[in-house]
């Protein structure tokens, strides 16, 4: 029996974790504090499931062929496990971004009939399964001469909003780099590059106001969803969901990003301590997971078709929602990978309509209500 080797025990595994463990596949679960290795499988009574501290040497040492490695590690550490993997002839799969350095493996993965399967989570993960569907969908009616606008919105937020309109479940480091980032998206049918906290919009679901920005690079999704080169695209943004109030709370940190003073990351370590000092989430506090994903069709200016996939999902404790949605997700494509059905080479998500309904099942078992319209 295969071995599946999940790395890294913090709270977003959680959940897949345990629904993995509880399946009775053969588990070992790496972290560098084994107490939070323990911790995530302390529920289960079974000689198939296994805690060990993250080390990679022994990692390399008990990987075997055709086992199945999991990196919920941080995203600079995945090259240097995929190209064990490949060394060892077994099988990757993370949620995260594809990176350049990563996507050079598909050769010597294929060779090896290997998948290194990446953004397979909430998001990157659960968006791209939404809008496989969507544009599918649109195809099918085979509408011609079409102007399309898709929009992509994703947030963590606090299921109770604070005077702050956020708070964090690790370092703020990331999240405050992130806004000084450029972000590429298609506006007015214009390509368009933007500084993220330059350009916060109200954006409205259902009847609910909240402030969105563009995040990172979309416009190489346009190929990966597979967008006929005949639609004309009017807007195509992948973006990221805040509280309403959000960019005046933070005002004093874009402050800190515009002055873009030579020790700026300095000054972003320091207010990143003091922002995880005063806004990090409590034990068992309430947080919240908004996903919205629309494509619409015009023709000569009037909608011919119009539709959307929206998650709005609460947790706390150990199945905060955001944990559940990246890591049960995750899970189900563990599964999906030992039951052959993801094609080898580097995979950027799932894009097939028979694995994504079994991935939506997982979800429905776990729960999690997906609303489509």
């Amino acid at each position: 029996m295969r071995t599946i080797h999940w790395l890294g025990a913090g709270l977003s595994s959680i959940p897949g974790i345990r629904r993995l463990a509880a399946k009775n596949f053969k588990l070992i679960v790496w972290n560098r504090t084994l107490s939070k290795a323990e911790k995530s499988i302390d529920h289960v009574k079974s000689e198939q499931v296994k805690a060990q501290k993250y080390d990679f040497i022994d990692l390399e040492k008990q990987i075997k062929e055709n086992d199945i490695v999991v990196s919920q590690l941080s995203a600079n550490m995945h090259l240097e496990i995929a190209k064990l993997c490949i060394l060892k002839k077994s099988h990757f799969v993370t949620t995260s971004y594809t990176s350049p350095e990563i996507k050079k493996l598909n050769s010597e993965a294929k060779k090896n009939n290997l998948v290194i399967l990446n953004e397979v989570g909430l998001d990157p993960g659960i968006d791209h399964f939404f809008t496989h569907l969507l544009v599918n969908d649109l195809k099918e009616k085979n509408y011609q001469d079409l102007s399309v606008s898709y929009h992509s919105y994703c947030g963590g937020i606090p299921a109770l909003a604070n005077d702050f309109k956020y708070k964090f479940s690790w370092s703020p480091v990331g999240v405050i780099k992130a806004l000084n980032s450029e972000a590429k998206f298609i506006e007015n049918f214009v390509e368009n590059s933007k500084t993220p906290y330059k350009y916060i919009k109200n954006y409205s679901i259902n009847n609910e106001t909240f402030e969105a920005y563009p995040n990172r690079d979309s416009l190489p999704y346009i190929d990966q969803y597979m967008f006929p080169k005949s639609w004309k695209i009017e807007e195509f943004i992948r973006g990221t969901l805040r509280l309403e109030g959000w960019g005046r709370a933070w005002s004093e940190i874009f402050e800190i990003l515009n002055k873009k003073d030579s020790d700026l990351d300095e000054k972003i370590v320091k207010k990143s301590d003091e922002l995880w000092n005063s806004y990090q989430y409590k034990k068992n506090e309430e947080d919240r997971v908004v996903l919205w994903v629309k494509l619409e069709a015009k023709q000569e200016n009037r909608v011919m078709w119009s539709k959307y996939y929206h998650i709005d999902e609460k947790g706390t404790g150990e199945n905060t929602a955001m944990a559940k949605l990246v890591s049960i997700t995750l899970s189900g494509a563990i599964e999906l990978m030992i039951q052959n059905k993801i094609p080898t080479g580097i995979q950027s998500s799932i894009s097939d309509k028979n694995n994504i309904d079994y991935l939506f099942n997982i979800l429905f078992e776990n729960s999690i209500k997906i609303i489509h319209q």
